[in-house]
């Protein structure tokens, strides 16, 4: 089990090293890329860029380049965007991760959750009128966009039904820090962390459904039952356990996507100010440092979580652990 962490952890190193080196390549290697030019402004006088390009360390070989970038990104922290010039990057996501995590970590919790409970009572009770219906609000929960959806949750609550007494206890958009207000912080993520989960909990729970279902049909599961196991401890002590296998690669791959700014729809739509809202300004802007940073952030996060999954495959599936 060690030997298969550590090993694990080697390899994401060496996954991030790449993912570094190929998204600066992209940003700043591409040819027709002139970030001097982006940064000096148009109609820029030769010396005017030639001026950029030393200040930036532009003129250097790429290799030269690279290590400083990634010596500011990651070692002194002092990479500058090229457009508000002064501003610092990591700061800027420094303080836009918390409210990322808080809202992805709170939404994955809440489909993770609804989502095995919808799998298991729809194996539970297979070809019955509660398998139907659960799998047709799944369906109907996997059909709604997440934008769409937010909006109708921002008109009742903070528009029609606001005064109400069933809604207003809802907070005005925006985020509260953990540290700050705690109660304050869950009352002005709850909404957002179901309005992000419903889509996630009608799909999990039809895969959850479809694995326990085959899962039910194997030799393995015969045995249990055949030694007078009840119809619950085989559904969740053997049955279920296979089954999490796909579901725990699912939010291992949604997981990281979302922290890495694939939540910025539910983001936008709610007022916080994360992870993804920046980069969409950033891109607004053509801000290349800014935008090479929240790639590796995102992409730091999506590299964690499948090494995260795959550790746990080998708790879940003790055949990994032999490898």
């Amino acid at each position: 089990m060690v030997s298969t962490i550590l090993r694990r952890l080697a390899h994401m190193l060496f996954v991030m090293v790449g993912i570094s080196a190929l998204v600066f390549l992209i940003f700043f290697a591409t040819p027709g890329t002139d970030p001097a030019a982006r940064i000096a402004g148009r109609n820029a006088t030769p010396a005017t860029l030639a001026a950029v390009r030393h200040e930036f360390g532009l003129d250097r070989p790429l290799p030269v380049q690279y290590v400083l970038m990634m010596d500011h990104l990651f070692i002194t922290q002092n990479l500058t965007s090229f457009v508000n010039r002064g501003e610092k990057i990591v700061p800027e996501i420094v303080e836009a991760a918390p409210v990322t995590l808080s809202l992805v970590l709170g939404a994955g919790v809440v489909w993770a959750a609804f989502g095995v409970l919808v799998g298991l009572l729809a194996a539970a009770f297979k070809d019955t009128v509660i398998d139907r219906a659960l799998m047709v609000f799944s369906l109907i929960g996997v059909s709604m966009p997440v934008f769409w959806l937010g909006e109708v949750v921002n008109l009742v609550t903070q528009s029609r039904l606001h005064d109400t007494l069933l809604f207003s206890w809802v907070p005005t958009l925006g985020y509260v820090p953990l540290t700050q207000d705690p109660f304050g912080w869950f009352k002005a993520l709850v909404l957002p962390w179901i309005t992000l989960a419903v889509l996630y909990i009608g799909i999990y729970g039809r895969v959850l459904r479809a694995n326990l279902v085959e899962a039910l049909q194997e030799d393995y599961v015969r045995t249990a039952r055949a030694k007078g196991l009840s119809a619950r401890a085989v559904l969740i002590r053997h049955a279920l356990r296979c089954s999490m296998i796909s579901f725990v690669t699912l939010f291992g791959l949604d997981f990281g996507a979302l922290v890495g700014g694939g939540a910025l729809l539910t983001e936008v739509v709610f007022g916080l100010q994360g992870v993804g809202a920046l980069t969409f300004h950033a891109l607004e802007d053509l801000d290349l440092p800014m935008i090479m940073a929240t790639v590796i952030y995102a992409s730091f996060f999506v590299v964690i979580s499948n090494a995260v999954v795959d550790i746990l495959y080998a708790v879940f599936d003790p055949r990994v652990r032999a490898r």
